[in-house]
Parts: structure tokens; sequence; C-alpha cells
């Protein structure tokens, strides 16, 4: 393997069973592989500044394909970014906002945006996501471009409400389901795919030269341009037989594959 770039999912992935830290473990691996000259990217539908919080102290030698796909970072510049249409956002906020048991989250560069109908939305987002967020009464107090809209059902997206979103918006934008309680909109060209494509051309890399690992439906253009795109174990079945390579454990199989001893 002539590996130059590793790009990993965050949510279900790098993060499991529910765990909103990266382990000290990860942080020494991507050191090392640092020093290999192999950069490692965090793709996530989470915002940048929770995403590059997360990576401290490896952060500045990383790159992040943040809002699934919807912002390229790199040594903190951004690379690249893609906005929706704002009515077509707007339309989408207010359909959330009208379906009961659900709540709407709005992605700027920097802030999430929160209309909240619970308590419970608030303080998972104060004490769980730790995202910067901002709570507003009408998305027309929004200033900045939105890159992303996200419906939230804590008793599972697709269990409810999934379908119905779906089968309404999506040819108007990217409807990707991201966690088990998220189903993200973008922009139609957006994912992490696109995203990953962009931070290639920028660094000169070739697919050839890439490894990503992931779990979900948001992952799955990623991991199809890898040369070696691994999907978890514990992903569901219609994505396990889409691809050839598998792992428990990012950190494990890295270690592995690049015979790092790190205890």
């Amino acid at each position: 393997m002539n590996i130059k770039l590793i790009a990993s999912d965050m949510d279900g992935t790098l993060l499991q069973n529910g765990s909103q830290n990266v382990t000290a473990k990860i942080l020494e691996i991507i050191e090392n592989l640092q020093e290999k000259g192999i950069l490692f990217v965090a793709a996530s539908g989470r915002q940048y500044a929770n995403l590059y919080r997360l990576f401290e102290p490896v952060n500045k030698n990383m790159a992040f394909i943040c809002e699934n796909g919807a912002l390229v970072m790199y040594q903190n510049k951004i690379l690249s970014k893609t906005s929706m249409d704002k009515e077509i956002a707007f339309k989408i906020i207010e359909d959330i906002r009208n379906r009961e048991g659900c709540e709407v989250q709005i992605s700027g560069e920097n802030t999430t945006y929160l209309i909240p109908k619970s308590e419970s939305y608030i303080n998972h987002y104060k004490n769980v996501l730790k995202n910067n967020y901002k709570v507003i009464e009408d998305p027309s107090d929004i200033t900045e471009e939105i890159i992303k809209v996200s419906v939230y059902e804590e008793a599972g997206i697709m269990e409810n409400s999934g379908t119905y979103f779906i089968n309404k918006w999506q040819d108007k934008v990217k409807c990707t389901v991201s966690g088990y309680g998220w189903l993200d909109f973008v922009s139609p060209a957006v994912n992490k795919g696109t995203a990953l494509n962009d931070l290639l051309e920028k660094l000169s890399l070739s697919t050839e030269e890439v490894m990503a690992f992931g779990d979900n439906y948001n992952d799955l253009e990623m991991l199809s341009m890898a040369k070696y795109g691994y999907v978890m174990n514990n992903a569901v079945e219609d994505i396990k037989k889409r691809y050839s390579y598998y792992s428990t454990s990012v950190e494990e199989t890295l270690m592995d594959i690049f015979e790092l001893d790190i205890k």
C-alpha cells in the first residue's frame, strides 16, 4: 500500500457506542501517521469547530470534511464551501418545524442554529455534542449562508419521518441518513466524496493513495472513491455488501496495517 491520505467518518466509525471523545490511542496513531507523511482527515456531518476541538493536539496537521462535505477545511483555511439555496432551505426548515417529534438543526460555517421544541434538545447540544450553537426564533435571524439543514428525531429518523422527508425533498437537495436519529439536507452535488475529491486535487493525490472508513449512507461516495474503502462491521448489511474491506476498529486496523506499536 502507498497510502498518503486516510479519511474516517466519526460517529459509528471512529466514535463508537455513542462516544463523544476520541481516544488518546487514536491521537497517538494520527501523530505517528503524520510523521510518516500521511494526512488524516476527519469526515463527518459535524461542524468544523466541534471536530477541530476533538483532535487537539494533532488538529493543526489534519484536514476536515465537515457538514457531510459542504465545508472542507485544511490548515485552518476553507478549501471548499457549498451553500444551499436559501429559499429551499427555509422551506425544509418550516417542514421540519411543522412535523411532530422532529427538531431542526441549521448549519452555518462556524455556528449551528437551533429553534428548539424541547429543553432536552438544547441539553443534547450543550452537554453531549458540545457544538457552537445559537438559539434563534426564526430562520430569518440567520445572516450567514446556510450549508446544511438537518432533522433530528430521537425515536429514530427512518423508523418514523425519514421516508416522508426524503420523498418530499430528494428532487431538490441531497438527502442522507447520517445517524440513528439524523437526516441531513445539503446542496444536490454535495457529499463526502466530492469533498474528498476537492482535497485530493488540492494535494495532487490520487484515489489510489486513499484509505477511508465509514459506516452509514453518508459515507458511501467517500468509501467508493477510495481504493481501500473499509466499512465498519456494525454497519447495516446493505452497506457492507457493497465493499470488500471491513473493520471492527479504526484504531486496530491502522495499527495492524502500518505496524504501529501503541499500547
